[in-house]
Formats: structure tokens, sequence, C-alpha cells
């Protein structure tokens, strides 16, 4: 068992109960017991006052712990035999009492156990005839009684401190998998909007130096597309962080879609429909959707040699269905070898109890189909 921390202040409490009580008994002189009553309190004061040091050394260093606890119970074996009240008897229960943080519950019974044996020993040595003394018999039963409330209340405390660990332990679990996916999630971002507006301008810088002497025309329209996709790309950054920011509203799925058209060029030609109302989906449904899009077509523009890109999306009141059709080479789908965008993509819609189907084969371009449910993620 993990040893566990006893409440401080009970001790002390209990130690400095019993010293006013018992100089109290000593001054009044109503104590009573062997030897001359001076130096039984001296002694007497001596021993709390080692006990009030051995609850400081057990709080700086709380190891050994059995070492505290045997220099724990003779200091309260010496207290006991010097205390001229009686009242020192009270102290037992806090042996089991540290016991159970420090050892676990059985130990705290058995030491119970122990001060009771420990009790009624003494009882026999020295009061013959103690079961028909009331006062000997309420000193016994109030002993059981501290010492099954000292057993309870340490099983509480022990018990919230676990509580609070495993609370912590959990804790430290969420924000280890919350960063991890707010990793994953930048991830997807950048490949998806940086990653496709790169794609783009590699294209048209490798066609504005391909055309540079042949048709300097198309080189120059290759430039202009290449600068509007950088201004493109700035402006999914600066939207990115105000998203972050919680600043200002993401634009409409239609207008989000419409901009792949616009950025295209003339290799290949996308178009894209969008039928329907998405007021219904929420961001991340819509976003899902968009990032889905995007990824077709940037694949389609890398990969695929495709001459045109069809998007079409419906929105219906119980789904969303999204289409990235093109004429290009094809390829054979493949989970196991898919590259970070369509993992990306994958991993997005899943997130919004979506699906994916890839259709492709060699020669015969590439059809990719998603469908999102709507409403299933509890934004708005």
């Amino acid at each position: 068992m993990a040893a566990y921390g006893p409440v401080r202040w009970v001790a002390p409490l209990l130690y400095g109960a019993v010293l006013a009580g018992s100089l109290y008994y000593a001054v009044a002189g109503l104590g009573d017991g062997p030897g001359p009553t001076v130096w039984r309190t001296s002694g007497f004061v001596a021993a709390i006052g080692a006990l009030f040091a051995l609850e400081a050394v057990a709080h700086r260093r709380p190891e050994p712990r059995t070492t505290l606890l045997l220099a724990r119970c003779g200091l309260i074996g010496v207290v006991v035999v010097l205390d001229t009240s009686g009242l020192s008897q009270v102290l037992f229960v806090l042996l089991p009492f540290t016991a159970y943080f420090a050892f676990g519950r059985t130990a705290a019974l058995m030491m119970g156990g122990l001060c009771l044996a420990g009790l009624l020993t003494a009882y026999l040595l020295t009061a013959p005839g103690w079961y028909r003394d009331p006062e000997r018999v309420s000193d016994l039963l109030m002993l059981c009684v501290g010492l099954v409330l000292a057993v309870s209340m340490a099983a509480v405390a022990v018990g919230e401190q676990r509580a609070r660990r495993e609370l912590e332990a959990y804790a430290a679990r969420v924000a280890e998998l919350s960063a991890a996916t707010e990793r994953n999630r930048l991830a997807r971002d950048i490949h998806d909007s940086l990653g496709h507006h790169l794609t783009a301008m590699s294209v048209q810088l490798e066609m504005a130096s391909d055309f540079r002497t042949l048709d300097p025309d198309a080189s120059r329209r290759a430039l202009a597309e290449a600068r509007q996709s950088v201004r493109l790309a700035l402006g999914d950054v600066r939207q990115s962080v105000r998203t972050l920011r919680d600043e200002a509203a993401r634009p409409t799925l239609a207008e989000s879609l419409a901009s792949l058209a616009q950025a295209d060029g003339t290799r290949p030609q996308v178009v894209v429909e969008v039928s329907g109302d998405g007021s219904g989906y929420g961001t991340a449904e819509l976003t899902a959707l968009y990032r889905a899009a995007q990824e077709g077509v940037t694949n389609a523009r890398r990969h695929a040699e495709a001459s045109w890109v069809k998007v079409t999306v419906q929105l219906s009141d119980e789904a969303a269905w999204l289409e990235v059709a093109d004429d290009g080479r094809g390829f054979t789908p493949d989970v196991s070898t898919a590259g970070f965008g369509l993992l990306g993509m994958r991993e997005r819609v899943q997130l919004v109890a979506g699906s994916v189907d890839i259709d492709s084969s060699p020669g015969a371009g590439t059809r990719l189909t998603v469908t999102v449910p709507r409403g299933k993620t509890g934004e708005t």
C-alpha cells in the first residue's frame, strides 16, 4: 500500500489536551500514583515534549515508518505510566490511526487490538477485580470507542487522499490525450490548408518556368495564379489564428468550396456544385466536408494528371454527401499505404461519425465519396 499522510493537527491537538489536563490535575493535587508527583510531572512533560518533536520529525522525514511507529508507541507508554490523571490513555487511539496511513487497514486493526490487550494486561497486573470497578470498565469501553473512531477517521482520510491521487492522475492523462488530440488536429489543418496552397504554388511556378520562353502570356498567368495561392494561404493562416482566438465566424461551406475553383487555374479545371442548406450542420461537420474536398482537389492536381475535377455537395436534413471526381490516371486504393492527407481526412470525418469511400483504379480516374450525418457533434 502506498503511504498516505495523516491529518497533521490530530496528534498535536491530543498531546496539548492531555498535557493541559494532566498539569491541571498536578497543580490541583488531584492526581495519585507512586513516586513524588513533581518528578512524575517533570518526566511526563518531557515525554509529551518528545512526542511533539517526534511529530515534527515525522512531518519532515516520513521514513522509516516502522521506526517512527515504534518510537511513538514507546513514548506514549512512558506518558501513560507517568501521567497522574489517567487522561493520557486517550493517546492510544493515535497508534492505529497513524498505522493506518503508514501500513494499511490490517496493521491498524492489529495495533488497535494490541492497545486493548496492553490495557487489559495492565489492569490484570495492577488492579485485581478491575472488572467490578465502574471507572476502569468505563475507561476500557471509551478506549474501544476511540479506537473504532480513529480507524474509521483514518479510513475516510486515506480514501479521500486515494481519490485525490486518482483524480490527479486522471487529469494528467486527460491533459496528455488533449495535447495529443490538439497536435493531430493542427497536423491535419497544416496539411489540409497550407499543403493544398503550397501544392498549387508549386504547380503554377513550374508552369511559369516551363512557359517562360515558349508562351510568356501563360507564364505570366501562372505567376499571377501563384500569387493568388500565396494570398489564399495567408488568408487560411489568418483564419486559423482567428478561429483559435475565437474571433469572427468561419466562411460558409459554399464560399470555402468556391475558393477551390477560383484558385485552381487551368490544370485541372475545377467545377463546384453545392445544393441544400448547411445551417443545421456544426462547424466540425462542415470543416470535415471542406477539408475532404480540398484533399481530393489537391490529390487530383498533384498526382492524377487530371484535366477536370468536379466537386458535388448535397446537404439534406439527415446527412451531407460530398463527391470529388476526376478523369485522372487513377490508382489502387490501399489504406496501409495512404499518405498523411488521406489519413487525416479519414480521422476528421470519423470524428463527426462520417464515412469515406474511395473508388479508383489505374486509368479510370478517382471518385471520393464522403457522407456526414447531421447533428452528431453537438456543434452549431
